[in-house]
């Protein structure tokens, strides 16, 4: 499962699991017609109420990421993948803006802050993203 819930961070716990779920959308890691796990499934997996994961597929829903195909469950919609990859980098982009702001609001030097950078991405591109490590989508043959 690529969903990594922080219950400790500001950021609400349905609103990681939408960003994350896009982030994999976005990422290819899930695909237009591939199914989600259940609410109910998904909520035991990580251990959290099932009203939350509902809330996040419902907010899904609401941006045209995923839908509900009777009797079947919940699936990523056709151009997902498009919208997700716009949001994901405009989320990750005030993010990093976010930081870049505040090292040069705190005094350091263009040069200090693009060494910053590169040593993270050196040390980042040693391993593969994690959204490549495993998928949301449950295998057919595991008992869920």
């Amino acid at each position: 499962m690529f969903l990594d819930i922080d219950f400790h961070a500001d950021v609400a716990i349905y609103l990681q699991i939408v960003r994350q779920i896009k982030f994999a959308i976005a990422a290819g890691k899930v695909r237009p017609g591939e199914l989600l796990p259940s609410a109910r499934v998904l909520a035991g997996q990580l251990a959290i109420n099932p009203n939350t994961v509902a809330h996040a597929y419902t907010e899904l829903q609401n941006d045209g990421v995923i839908e509900s195909l009777r009797g079947r469950g919940m699936a990523v919609c056709n151009g997902a993948a498009t919208l997700c990859r716009r949001q994901r980098n405009d989320v990750l982009a005030d993010r990093i803006g976010e930081s870049l702001r505040e090292a040069w609001n705190a005094g350091l030097s263009e040069e200090k802050i693009q060494s910053i950078v590169n040593a993270h991405l050196k040390r980042l591109a040693k391993a593969p993203p994690s959204v490549n490590s495993e998928s949301i989508v449950p295998n057919e043959n595991a008992d869920v």
